[in-house]
């Protein structure tokens, strides 16, 4: 069976991917047993190859042994050090797909696997607002394919929503009444866990920006930082527990699962109410002891 061609546009790491597999094939070795030989996994290998991991420089001198390149690999990581971080958004993407445990802290609006049609849609439009219908199409369609993610047992989802997510109208009250319910149905019947970090929780690591990690069942854990128009991924070892300890005391600092899944359908039924009495300027209830009448 001939491999899968490699999808080489996304960024740079995946036009050394295929270097790689273009020697490693005129080897006449498999995946397996190159990450056999390195100590990693044959799965490793093959996202190096296409482009979801960065090759490190000292994974870069074992290959230019072990595959005779003539020092590529190491050269081009050295280059690529100095070099402006590229957006790694669609490779962020490409590992989700793949990941068995998910773990995000999201402070502005609810993540892509959470969201419901309506509201990805605004979301959309929100960022892009000169776009033409086609291009927020083309987008839109693989928010729908993230969010079907969540129709299988794997991957485990652990979310926590700033509190300023449940308080933003992106779409208005009807939308965001119903992406809430949506999100309540899944932690009610156990499928993600969520909770939300109130305003009252004061400072916390991730105050600058968005963190996701990812887990695997045969790769390291990656983290992934977003912020405006850009993502990066994270793979050195050292980094990635830092962030694995800042999600930990966010998750210590939000609400409990039960405390939030009270506080997200209290704010579901106050947006349809004010979707039904737009002019009512009551204020949003956003605690577990106050009750929409």
């Amino acid at each position: 069976m001939q491999p899968k061609p490699l999808d080489t546009a996304p960024s740079v790491h995946a036009l050394i991917g295929a270097e790689l597999r273009y020697h490693r094939e005129k080897k006449e070795m498999s995946q397996n047993k190159v990450g056999r030989l390195l100590f990693l996994t044959g799965a490793f290998i093959g996202m190096l190859e296409s482009g979801t991991r960065r090759m490190r420089p000292e994974i870069a001198l074992k290959l230019d042994e072990l595959l005779d390149s003539g020092g590529y690999f190491f050269r081009a990581c050295t280059a690529l050090k100095d070099l402006r971080q590229p957006d790694q958004s669609a490779e962020a993407v490409k590992a989700e797909q793949s990941a068995k445990r998910i773990q995000e802290y999201a402070p502005q609006h609810i993540p892509g696997i959470l969201q419901t049609e309506a509201y990805a849609q605004a979301v959309l439009h929100s960022g892009l607002p000169t776009a033409a219908e086609e291009a927020i199409n083309e987008l839109f369609v693989p928010v729908l394919e993230r969010a079907k993610m969540l129709q299988s047992p794997e991957p485990t989802v652990w979310t926590v929503l700033d509190e300023a997510v449940l308080q933003r109208m992106i779409g208005g009250p009807a939308v965001m009444a119903e992406v809430l319910r949506h999100i309540a149905e899944l932690g009610r019947r156990r499928r993600i866990v969520v909770q939300v970090l109130s305003f009252t929780a004061g400072g916390h690591p991730a105050i600058d920006g968005a963190l996701k990690l990812m887990a695997f069942s045969d790769t390291p854990t990656l983290a992934y930082l977003k912020c405006f128009a850009s993502g990066q991924l994270v793979d050195d070892p050292a980094a990635v527990a830092q962030y694995e300890f800042a999600f930990s005391l966010i998750g210590a600092s939000a609400l409990s699962p039960s405390d939030s899944l009270d506080l997200i359908e209290s704010m579901a039924e106050y947006c349809d109410l004010k979707s039904r009495h737009p002019h009512n300027s009551s204020p949003i209830l956003l605690r577990k002891s106050e009750h929409i009448e």
